[in-house]
C-alpha cells in the first residue's frame, strides 16, 4: 500500500512559543517552529495504549514516569487503578535501562510478553527480543532473541514464535522448546511473508493459534522465483545493496500454501488448495474446534471465495462466493480495519462487510453458507465492526451514515432492527470498544474544536471526560491560527465533492492569494474529514499568504462503491479531473488567484500531482511531486492489479495512467523528490520519469535524498530541509 512512512507519524516535537510584549497574537518565527507546533494543536489524548482485559471489565493503559514505562490496570466497576509493571530499576543483560516497543497480556493477565530491541526489516516487520514478565513475582525473563513474531497461546501455557523463517514453541512449565519446521531458506518462509504480502494484505504475522491452543495454522511463503529489486544509497566506497523480492505487474507472485501444526504431537498437515495464480490473504479460526476459514481471491481480486476446512481430515467446502466488476476489499488499510470478516465465539454464523449492493454493509452468514442476512442497509458506508455481543444479539460498528466526513459508533441487532447512534457529538470519532460492547473510548474533533477524549458506556449512563485542552487552548489564545473550513461543490459532470480550505492569516477578501492544493487521492483513502487542522506546515503557508485546500476526489472512501471504484482500470483520470475542477471552483472566488495555483502530493499523491500537470497543462503553475508511483507497471502486482486489472487485459489503461506518456505536455514548474532506498515506490519511477521529461525537452527540479525510505527524509534535519525546499519552491514560483 502506498503511504508515507512511520517516521512522519512520530513527529510530535512541540515548540515553546511566547506571547509578544504587546499582547498581540504571535506569528511563527520560522518554518521549524510552525511544523513543531502540531503537538500543541492536537489536543487531548486520554489514556495511552488502552487494552481491554478480562472481557472488558478492566483495561490496561500506559504511562511514563520520569522516563520509565509503566503499565496500569483500571477496574471499571470500582474505579481502582493498580500498577502492573514499571520499568524503573529494570535493565537488559548489558545493564542498559529496560524499554519495550509493544506488549501483550498472557495467562490470566498475570503475565506480560514484551517486544524489545526491534530491528526493522520492512515497513511494519522486524526481528525482536521477547521478554516474559510475571506481575506476581516481578521476574523479567528473556525467552527468545531476534524472533520475527511471538505470541502466547490462548491458554497461557506456551509461546509460539517465528525465527529465521521457521516456527517454534516454548512451553513455560518445562522450559522445553519444540521446533515445528526446519526447511526455511532464503526467500522461503514458514509463518512469515516477504515484502509484497505484508505490505499489500496488511499483516505481519503469518500464523495463528487456534482458540483451544491445540493447533497453529500458518502460511508457507515461497518467493525464490520473484524478481529481485536492488537499492543502495551509495554511502560506502563499495556500495552495499538491499535486495527485495518484489513482484511487479505481470511478474509471478509469491507462492503460498497453508499448513496446520498439532502442537501436542508436532505433526503437520497441509491443506490442499490450488491457488491458480491467486492469493490467500486471510485465514480465521472459527467457533467450531478444528475448523479453519480460508479466504481465497483470484489474481485481479475481483473474485472472493470463503472455504471451511477441517484441519484433521483436510476436507474443505466453499460456503461463500462473491464477484465484482472492479475489486473486492477484505480489509481497510486507511481506516485501520485489518479484517472485514468476523467469527465470534459461540456462534454458528460469521459476519462480513461487503460492498455487493453498492455500499459497504454488514452481512451475517451461516457456517454452511445457506443463510445470508443483510444486517445494515442504506446509502452509507459501514467502516468496520468493533464488538459483537452474541448474548444480546447486538453488533457495535462504525459507519459514515451521518456524513462521509465523520465516523460514528452505532449498535444494531443481528436482524437489522433497533439501530442506535451512540456517538452524538459533531466531528470525526475514533473509538475503542470493549469486547462485550458495554464501554468505549472516544477521541473526536471537528473543524471548530480540537480533540476531546472520553470514556463512556454504550447505554449512555456513564461518561468520563478525560479532556484537558488547557495547553492547546492557551496556545490558540496566544498564537495566530488559520482554521479549516469545509466546503462542497458540484462538478461539471454532476458529482458533489467535499473539501476543506484554509485561508491566509490576516485574510483580506479584497486581496488575491495563491492556492496550494495538497492531495493524496489514492483509492480507499480520504483526505477531508470534519476534524481539527493540526498541520504545522499548512499553518506556515497560511502565514505566508497561501490558501491551502484539499478534496475528497473520486476514488476516495466514504461515498459508496460507484464513487470509489470508478477509478478501476484508469488510475489518475477521474482523480485529476476532480483536482482540476476543485482548483477552478476555488479560483472562481475573488480572493483566489487562478494564475497562481500549485498542486502537491506524496506517494500516490505524488503520482496525482505529476499526472495532473501533464494531462491538464496550464491549470497549475507549479507542482511538488514526492516519491511518485509514476508508472503503475513498475509497482507491485498485488495492489496494482487489484486497481488496474491484469496488464494483458488493460495494457492501454496502464499506458494512459503513466505520467511519462504525456510528459511532453508539461507546462509550469515541477519539483521532483525521491529517496534511493525507497523499497515501496522504487526510485526507478522517478528516474524513468526524468528521462521522459528530458526526452521531451522539459526541465524539472530534482532533489534526491540517498538514505531515505518512502518518506524521503530520513531524520529531523533532512525533514526540515525537505519542507524548507517545498516552501521555497512555492514562494519562488507563486508568491508575488
Amino acid at each position: 500500500m502506498i503511504k508515507i512512512s512511520r517516521f512522519f507519524m512520530l513527529l510530535v516535537v512541540v515548540a515553546t512559543i511566547s506571547v509578544s510584549a504587546d499582547g498581540q497574537k504571535k506569528y511563527y518565527n520560522d518554518l521549524s517552529e510552525a511544523m513543531f507546533s502540531a503537538g500543541m494543536l492536537r489536543g487531548s489524548s486520554g489514556p495511552s495504549n488502552v487494552v481491554w482485559i478480562r472481557g472488558g471489565s478492566q483495561y490496561s493503559f500506559t504511562k511514563m514516569n520520569q522516563g520509565a514505562q509503566e503499565i496500569w490496570i483500571h477496574d471499571i466497576k470500582s474505579g481502582e487503578e493498580t500498577l502492573a509493571f514499571s520499568a524503573t530499576g529494570k535493565s537488559f543483560e548489558d545493564g542498559s535501562d529496560f524499554r519495550y516497543r509493544s506488549f501483550q497480556w498472557a495467562g490470566d493477565y498475570n503475565y506480560v510478553l514484551f517486544q524489545t530491541n526491534f530491528n526493522p526489516i520492512w515497513r511494519y516487520s522486524g526481528n525482536s527480543d521477547y521478554y516474559y514478565y510475571s506481575t506476581e513475582n516481578e521476574v523479567l525473563e528473556l525467552l527468545v532473541e531476534q524472533a520475527f513474531t511471538a505470541e502466547v497461546s490462548p491458554d497461557g501455557t506456551k509461546l509460539g514464535y517465528g525465527k529465521d523463517g521457521d516456527l517454534y514453541m516454548y512451553t513455560f512449565s518445562t522450559g522445553a522448546t519444540d521446533r515445528f519446521t526446519n526447511d526455511a531458506t532464503e526467500h522461503f518462509y514458514n509463518g512469515r511473508w516477504g515484502w509484497a504480502y505484508e505490505e499489500e494484505f496488511g499483516l505481519v504475522q503469518a500464523w495463528k493459534w487456534s482458540p483451544d491452543s491445540k493447533y497453529i495454522a500458518f502460511w508457507q511463503s515461497d518467493e525464490r522465483h520473484v524478481p529481485i529489486y536492488k537499492l543502495t544509497d551509495f554511502s560506502r566506497m563499495h556500495p552495499e545493496y538491499m535486495e527485495v523480492p518484489y513482484p511487479k505487474v505481470g511478474d509471478p507472485a509469491p507462492y503460498v500454501k497453508l499448513g496446520v501444526i498439532n502442537t501436542e504431537t508436532g505433526n503437520r498437515k497441509w491443506i490442499d488448495f490450488d491457488l491458480e495464480g491467486g492469493y490467500i490473504p486471510r485465514i480465521y479460526w472459527t467457533s467450531q474446534p478444528g475448523k479453519l476459514a480460508i479466504v481465497f481471491m483470484n489474481r485481479p481480486q475481483n473474485l472472493l471465495e470463503l472455504y471451511m476446512a477441517d484441519v484433521n481430515s483436510g476436507e474443505k467446502k466453499m460456503v461463500y462466493r462473491e464477484t465484482s466488476d472492479t475489486w473486492i476489499d477484505i480489509f481497510d488499510f486507511f481506516a485501520n480495519e485489518p479484517d472485514h470478516f468476523y467469527f465470534p465465539e459461540g456462534m454458528e454464523e460469521f459476519f462480513f462487510v461487503s460492498e455487493k449492493d453498492g455500499w459497504a454493509h454488514i452481512y451475517m452468514i451461516s457456517y454452511d453458507g445457506n443463510r445470508i442476512t443483510q444486517v445494515t442497509d442504506g446509502a452509507y458506508e459501514v467502516i468496520g465492526i468493533k464488538a459483537i455481543d452474541p448474548t444480546r444479539k447486538t453488533l457495535y460498528y462504525v459507519s459514515a451514515e451521518a456524513s462521509p466526513l465523520e465516523r460514528n459508533l452505532y449498535s444494531v441487532k443481528f436482524n437489522g432492527r433497533s439501530k442506535k447512534r451512540i456517538t452524538e457529538a459533531a466531528g470525526n470519532h475514533r473509538v475503542n470498544v470493549s469486547p462485550d460492547g458495554k464501554y468505549y473510548f472516544d477521541k473526536y474533533a471537528s473543524v471548530d474544536a480540537p480533540t476531546r477524549a472520553e470514556f463512556s458506556s454504550t447505554d449512555g449512563k456513564t461518561t468520563i471526560d478525560f479532556t484537558d485542552n488547557t495547553r492547546t487552548e492557551k496556545f490558540l489564545e496566544e498564537h495566530m491560527y488559520a482554521p479549516r473550513e469545509l466546503f462542497s461543490f458540484t462538478t461539471s459532470d454532476s458529482v458533489e465533492l467535499d473539501g476543506y480550505l484554509i485561508r491566509p492569516m490576516d485574510f483580506d477578501p479584497e486581496k488575491s492569494y495563491p492556492l496550494l492544493l495538497d492531495i493524496y487521492g489514492g483509492p480507499g483513502s480520504q483526505g477531508v474529514y470534519n476534524t481539527f487542522g493540526t498541520n504545522g506546515w499548512h499553518q506556515w503557508m497560511a502565514q505566508q499568504g497561501f490558501v491551502i485546500a484539499s478534496v475528497n476526489n473520486r476514488g476516495n472512501a466514504g461515498y459508496g462503491s460507484a464513487f470509489e471504484k470508478v477509478v478501476h482500470g484508469q488510475l489518475g483520470k477521474m482523480e485529476a479531473r476532480d483536482f482540476v475542477e476543485t482548483a477552478n471552483y476555488l479560483a472562481s472566488r475573488p480572493w483566489v488567484d487562478g494564475e497562481r495555483m500549485a498542486i502537491r502530493g506524496h506517494s500516490y499523491g505524488g503520482f496525482m500531482s505529476a499526472y495532473t500537470m501533464v494531462n491538464h497543462p496550464g491549470v497549475f503553475k507549479a507542482s511538488i511531486v514526492a516519491a511518485p508511483n509514476a508508472d503503475h507497471r513498475l509497482y507491485d502486482c498485488i495492489l496494482t492489479e487489484r486497481l488496474m486489472g491484469l496488464l494483458e487485459d488493460n495494457e492501454e489503461g496502464y499506458i494512459n495512467s503513466a505520467v511519462s506518456t504525456n510528459a511532453g505536455q508539461l507546462e509550469g514548474e515541477m519539483l521532483l523528490v525521491h529517496s534511493l532506498r525507497d523499497e515501496n515506490v522504487h526510485p526507478q519511477h522517478t528516474f524513468q520519469l526524468v528521462k521522459a521529461f528530458i526526452d521531451a525537452g522539459k526541465d524539472v527540479d530534482l532533489k534526491i535524498y540517498p538514505p531515505g525510505d518512502h518518506g524521503v527524509a530520513y531524520d529531523m534535519v533532512s525533514y526540515v530541509l525537505m519542507m524548507t525546499q517545498y516552501t521555497d519552491f512555492l514562494m519562488e514560483h507563486l508568491a508575488k
